[in-house]
């Protein structure tokens, strides 16, 4: 056995040996020098806000025989990769995000190999903070419960915010949104929560308090800048309610209806009322305080009010009841109460329409009998007029008012309670007229206000008319155009004339009367009014034809009206045409017309219209005759004397004719006379001319010769006085004036020396 064991290692040796002499050594990093970026990564630290791709470290390491090396990087399992190596370079790039509050130190291994022999050696690297979390209240939800009498400056809460960061940024304070509203404040560096001072809570305004706590940390950096992180929470407080208030009534003012059909028991109102402290609620007891009559009772419970009587024997109209509610608190000696007052008001049920009454009773109809134009203002005293509504209160309120024509009438009252005297006054007198209406229907009407009903009434109102002397009479026009026949007879109708009075009966009745310069001859029937000439009348247009005159239409108290009446006499022809002689003398100048004229007296054409002809003519055809003028004229063919005595033996060319004059009237009247023309030459026909007109008019003869004796003696007067005046001037007489010339002459003389 020995020389086996010696045997065996004689082997061992000489294989170490031989191992020894063939050994390839294994590949190594590089020590770690303070701060180095390459090596086998030990004692490396990595800040956790490094971003993702960022080159990291580079591993280093050499063969000892020289050989190529490669490095490799491994995790324990389960754990995350956070970096890749580059296996020829050594270069080691982040590839998971750090967070140093999940994962501070992070171990790895790295290996480096010369393809034979691999070393890994196991490292610890560090992951340094960076300023990448917010603080976080810790037992959240912050709910609270605090009573409501809780001393001013009393620490109510304390929250609690943690910042996984380290150093300042780790701190963390705390502070309180909108502090100067808030009813709390907060320690901020403890975070504990206080009631400020000199505040108070109080249930019944608010029930709920919410405060928002803001948590912030000491700051630092991340990414190279500097950052300050802060969260926020809400902190709700609820107060509690304690028992400091009274009971508190709902839905005040109270208002009940009793209706004039309300049964005894019957709920009436409920009134509710509820602890001022709702917290903590005590039960409600209901009393009535005041104001009862025994009419009422309330259930202390539930607060409803009952009647206990039928409404006839209710004895007011209108109640107020004090209803006190106090809290039920058997540990409490003093209740605690509160009051309130409720008003029931009976009111009447509307079952009764409005009605109209007169003196006998109820009434649908009334009339009335007045004269036509009374007074604006006056009341119709005839109408005896009663309306009533038996309901009361705002049942019993109606309007009045009056249908029918507008304006004429007005009543009074309009609005009525229960009952009113109607009466009616006039409002417009001039539209009561008999002459234009006879009879007024109007409809009375009453008709409910304020009701849902609407219960109305109607009356019949019928006035009769009497008619007043209110009207003139009055003519048809006012003037009339009348024509008459001049050869009419006395008591001849000229022209009816009308005036129509409006009035009825005796005041429309018309008496006519005429008068006026132009009337003398004219006389009027009284009652028909008709005009007629009076009987003893003679008209004549050729000495007047027209008239005018007035008339009057009066009625029976003297009411009356002017017309203006102008009458024409029309002419008839009841005149010859007449020649101033039966024979006239003319002379004619031979190429001028001599011209005979008749008159007719007749006032009018073509009565008065003369026409000219020539009866007889020896011979025949030497003159002509203006049909129209009654100018005589000579045949065109005759120019001179020697043509005339050629035509007749009358050597001294005198004519007489046969001239007829005939008016255009109807019958006819006509005239002649002889004319006796002398045809001369133009000088001679002219002296001669004057002469025959002397002949036939010898007060002009006699006035040439009185002309001329006036002329003789005149012109003797004047010729003796000039005569006179001229010895007068030429006598001696005047010895003064001589002697005044002879003093001038020396003087004159000296004055030229």
């Amino acid at each position: 056995m020995k020389y086996v064991e010696i045997y065996q290692q004689a082997i061992l040796l000489a294989v170490t040996h031989i191992s020894l002499l063939l050994a390839d050594y294994a590949p190594y990093f590089y020590d770690n020098a303070p701060n180095s970026t390459n090596g086998n990564m030990a004692m490396l630290s990595i800040p956790e806000d490094t971003p993702i791709g960022s080159h990291l470290y580079t591993l280093n390491g050499t063969d000892p025989e020289g050989n190529s090396v490669t490095y490799h990087m491994t995790f324990e399992p389960g754990t995350k990769q956070y970096f890749a190596v580059e296996p020829q370079t050594g270069d080691v790039t982040l590839v998971e995000e750090l967070d140093r509050e999940k994962e501070d130190e992070i171990e790895v291994l790295v290996g480096i190999s010369d393809s034979v022999n691999k070393v890994v050696e196991k490292v610890r690297i560090l992951v340094t903070d960076a300023n990448d979390e917010c603080p976080e209240f810790i037992n959240r939800p912050y709910i609270i419960n605090i009573p409501e009498d809780t001393p001013s400056g009393t620490s109510i809460f304390k929250v609690q915010a943690v910042d996984k960061d380290n150093g300042s940024g780790g701190s963390v304070t705390y502070f309180l949104q909108n502090m100067h509203k808030n009813k709390f404040s907060i320690d901020r560096y403890s975070g504990v929560l206080r009631l400020k001072s000199s505040v108070t809570l109080d249930f019944e305004k608010s029930t709920t308090h919410f405060v928002t706590v803001k948590a912030k940390d000491g700051g630092g950096k991340l990414r190279g800048m500097h950052r300050i992180c802060s969260s926020s929470t809400t902190v709700t407080i609820n107060v509690l309610d304690i028992q400091d208030t009274p009971p508190i009534f709902s839905g005040t003012p109270y208002f009940g209806y009793v209706y004039e059909d309300t049964e005894p028991g019957s709920e009436i109102f409920t009134v509710m009322a509820y602890d001022g402290d709702r917290g903590n609620p005590n039960p409600i007891r209901y009393t009535i305080a005041h104001g009862n009559d025994g009419s009422f009772d309330i259930n202390s419970t539930t607060g409803a009010i009952t009647l206990l009587r039928t409404t006839e024997f209710l004895q007011k109209d209108i109640y107020k009841l004090l209803i006190q509610a106090s809290e039920v608190n058997p540990d409490v000696d003093a209740q605690t109460f509160m009051t309130a007052m409720v008003t029931i008001q009976v009111v009447d049920l509307n079952n009764h329409r409005p009605t109209f009454y007169g003196e006998n009773g109820p009434q649908s109809q009334f009339e009335i009998t007045m004269h036509e134009h009374p007074p604006e203002g006056e009341i119709l005293r005839g109408l005896k007029i009663t309306v009533n509504d038996s309901d009361q209160g705002t049942n019993a309120q109606f309007n009045l008012r009056l249908e029918g024509p507008d304006g004429i009438f007005r009543i009074i009252p309009q609005i009525i309670i229960n009952e009113a005297q109607v009466t009616i006054i006039v409002e417009n007198s001039t539209a009561i007229d008999y002459e234009i209406i006879q009879l007024f229907r109007f409809k009375l009407l009453a008709i409910e206000s304020d009701t849902p009903e609407k219960f109305s009434s109607t009356a019949d109102i019928i006035i009769q008319l009497l008619d007043t002397n209110d009207n003139i009479p009055k003519f048809t026009s006012e003037f009339y155009i009348a024509r008459i026949p001049e050869n009419s007879p006395g008591g001849s109708p000229v022209i009816c004339v009308t005036a129509n009075d409006a009035d009825s009966e005796m005041w429309g009745d018309v008496k006519y009367s005429i008068y006026g310069t132009g009337a003398d001859l004219f006389l009027i029937h009284p009652t028909t009014g008709i005009i007629y000439t009076q009987p003893w009348a003679v008209l004549d247009a050729e000495v007047q034809s027209r008239y005018n005159f007035h008339i009057k239409a009066a009625d029976v108290e003297g009411k009356h009206s002017l017309a203006e009446v102008f009458v024409t006499v029309l002419d008839v022809n009841d005149h010859y045409p007449e020649f101033s002689e039966g024979i006239l003398e003319k002379v004619m100048i031979i190429g001028l017309p001599v011209k005979v004229e008749a008159k007719d007296e007749d006032a009018e054409e073509p009565n008065n219209i003369v026409d000219y002809s020539i009866m007889q003519a020896d011979p025949a055809n030497v003159f002509d005759i203006n049909q129209a003028t009654g100018e005589i004229v000579l045949k065109s063919y005759i120019k001179s004397l020697e043509v005339i005595h050629n035509i007749t033996r009358n050597k001294d060319c005198q004519w007489s004719l046969v001239v007829l004059a005939k008016d255009r009237g109807s019958p006819s009247f006509s005239t002649t006379a002889v004319v006796r023309i002398d045809i001369t030459e133009e000088i001679k026909s002219r002296l001669n001319s004057y002469i025959l007109g002397l002949r036939n008019q010898p007060w002009r003869i006699f006035r040439i010769c009185l002309s001329m004796v006036t002329f003789i003696v005149s012109l003797t007067v004047i010729i003796s006085g000039l005569m006179f005046w001229k010895t007068v001037k030429r006598s001696r007489i005047h010895p003064r004036s001589k002697i005044r010339k002879i003093v001038k002459r020396p003087a004159q003389r000296k004055v030229a020396d």
